[in-house]
């Protein structure tokens, strides 16, 4: 180990930089945001620097650097391309046992500057050692994905009520227990969703609560997207990785399921045009029995869970039955199957409306509201209409809408093997047929389709 990793204590400490370039000015923003008292040596400033003085946040010497600028600071960073000043500034800082960063030459330096995650109160630094600071930031921006912002909040709500878990449980293992307990289940989650008061409230009953206490669980209610594992969200990953268990349904792509921890339980309970695996009702109570059981409960739908997802019956259940929940949106099959077939939804020559309905059948008969869908200047996104397309399509026919008018199939949307069908209105069906298309297919209609053979980028389109 090169570096012995050390976090300083800078606020209201004198700090030197010499240079006044662009990346003087990160590395001063930087010691701003420590507090340390910054003062800038150099005889020209670049305008984010002049900026920075200007507003107060850092002092300015109009001059070259000289060993005297070096009297009581506490810290130095040099910020020059100038070999030899910066090789006179590090022995200067040597000799005076001050720290010094030499930026971009590590051989020169005392200490290295981090890529920094800042969760204040909590930090983590990544460094190389000045070896790669590009590989640096891509850790720290792995890490990013990992790190909620939300755990600031938490550490400050650990850090209040330390010495009252301290007093409350005497043995350190039993401290362990309970504080892994909070950081690690619903507490830290209303903390991260930014329910605060309830997370509190929730510590405070907990630790009242005797050790035969039977713990609640908690539901996941998380939207996977239309199938690209990429378009998860930051929380979405996150629970995925934390459970105990997880429902999914037919339309969570694969490669999103073997995110989800693997150890947590699999339970598929997906269902298909007129044939229904587990019946909704099922599906709400299983979620109620294993929260009871103390589990965290993932349950993951494709697209977004509140966009023909059912997932307002789910957490309706869950809710009468007091337990905890949160719901995470996904980015929905429109949205995503849209933007990688290159059909924008609205666009200011073709479309300022786009409307959602679902072509699923009941009693084998399509219900739409075909006045609303047959408007000038207007999109029109199905979900789950490949099963009815033939009665759509003569339903819009029959109801105005021109036989002409530009339709568009996506199946398998934003995954590897999407397939888009560009045709009309009238020949859409036959299209299907002839293509072949089986997988979660959605129907795009209104004259932005024309825009899909300009505009696709994603596959062969």
């Amino acid at each position: 180990m090169e570096f012995f990793p050390v976090f300083l204590r800078i606020s209201e400490q004198p700090c030197l930089l010499i240079g006044g370039g662009d990346v003087a000015a990160r590395k001063a923003a930087l010691l701003q945001r420590a507090g340390g008292r910054v003062t800038i040596v150099a005889p020209d400033l670049g305008q984010q620097c002049r900026a920075l003085v200007e507003s107060g946040g850092a002092h300015h010497r109009h001059k070259s650097f000289s060993a005297d600028d070096l009297d009581g600071m506490r810290l130095v960073i040099a910020a020059t391309d100038d070999r030899a000043l910066n090789e006179r500034i590090a022995s200067a800082c040597r000799a005076r046992h001050i720290p010094v960063n030499v930026v971009d030459n590590p051989d020169l330096c005392t200490f290295v500057l981090p890529s920094i995650i800042d969760r204040s109160p909590v930090i983590v630094a990544v460094s190389t050692g000045g070896a790669s600071p590009v590989l640096a930031r891509l850790l720290r921006a792995r890490l990013e994905t990992l790190i909620p912002a939300g755990y600031g909040k938490l550490a400050e709500l650990v850090g209040r009520y330390r010495t009252q878990v301290k007093q409350h449980f005497t043995r350190p293992q039993e401290r362990r227990k309970f504080w892994e307990k909070v950081l690690q289940g619903p507490i830290a989650e209303m903390v991260f969703a930014g329910r605060d008061q309830q997370a509190e409230a929730a510590l405070e009953k907990s630790l009242k609560e005797t050790a035969t206490d039977t713990a609640l669980g908690e539901v996941y209610l998380v939207g996977a997207g239309p199938g690209d594992p990429d378009l998860l969200t930051f929380r979405a990953l996150r629970l995925m990785q934390q459970c105990d268990v997880v429902l999914y349904d037919r339309l969570v792509a694969p490669p999103i399921l073997d995110l989800v921890r693997r150890e947590a339980e699999r339970m598929y309970v997906g269902k298909k045009a007129a044939f229904h695996s587990v019946r909704q009702d099922e599906i709400n109570e299983t979620l109620v029995k294993l929260a009871k059981q103390g589990k965290r409960v993932l349950r993951l739908k494709g697209g977004d869970p509140f966009i023909f997802g059912r997932g307002g019956e789910e957490i309706a259940t869950l809710a009468e039955e007091g337990i905890p929940f949160q719901v995470v949106p996904g980015i929905t099959a429109a949205s995503g199957c849209a933007t990688y077939a290159g059909i924008p939804l609205t666009h200011r020559d073709y479309a300022q409306s786009v409307v959602f309905v679902t072509g699923h059948r009941k009693d084998d008969t399509v219900h739409l509201n075909w006045t609303e869908l047959v408007q000038p200047q207007q999109t029109v996104v199905i979900y789950m209409g490949l099963l009815g397309l033939d009665d759509i399509c003569a339903g819009l026919i029959k109801n105005g809408m021109s036989p002409a008018m530009p339709a568009a199939l996506i199946e398998q949307g934003t995954t590897p093997q999407q397939r888009v069908v560009v045709g009309t209105v009238q020949d859409l069906p036959q299209r299907a047929e002839e293509n072949e298309l089986h997988g979660p297919t959605l129907v795009i209609i209104g004259e932005v389709v024309k825009l899909h053979d300009s505009l696709k980028w994603f596959g062969a389109g």
